[in-house]
């Protein structure tokens, strides 16, 4: 599938209005599906001591653990960007302890230019349970 699901789309993108971005001026959303079909959303909170800044993608991921997911079917990232969104080190590296290597993710941006990926090839040669 090289569009990402309609429903994926439109979470992620209804959330960018969310996002606190004081410093950067820079919002980004996420849209997760669990493998039992609810949706959980994320967005970037930033933090004057930027360290402590959560992505949105870390959002979606943490609240769909919180609320006891544990497998997920699809994820979808959208930014205010030129070119498709693409996560930090740090939100790869939390997707390969989660997701399925080859769960689709699909990087967005409000234009609508979209590439689908999963985290194999966005995180190749990562650390996980098995390494």
């Amino acid at each position: 599938m090289l569009e990402p699901p309609h429903d994926l789309l439109e979470k992620a993108r209804q959330t960018l209005k969310h996002a606190y971005v004081p410093y950067s001026h820079f919002p980004v959303g996420a849209a997760l599906k669990s493998s039992s079909g609810t949706i959980y959303t994320g967005v970037n909170i930033e933090n004057i001591s930027f360290g402590l800044t959560n992505c949105a993608e870390r959002t979606a991921i943490f609240t769909a653990i919180a609320s006891g997911e544990r497998e997920f079917d699809a994820l979808v990232i959208i930014g205010e960007t030129n070119e498709p969104i693409a996560p930090c080190g740090a939100c790869r590296q939390v997707m390969v302890e989660f997701f399925k290597p080859d769960m689709p993710i699909w990087l967005t941006n409000t234009a609508g230019k979209t590439v689908q990926t999963d985290i194999s090839q966005l995180m190749p040669g990562a650390f996980d349970s098995l390494t």
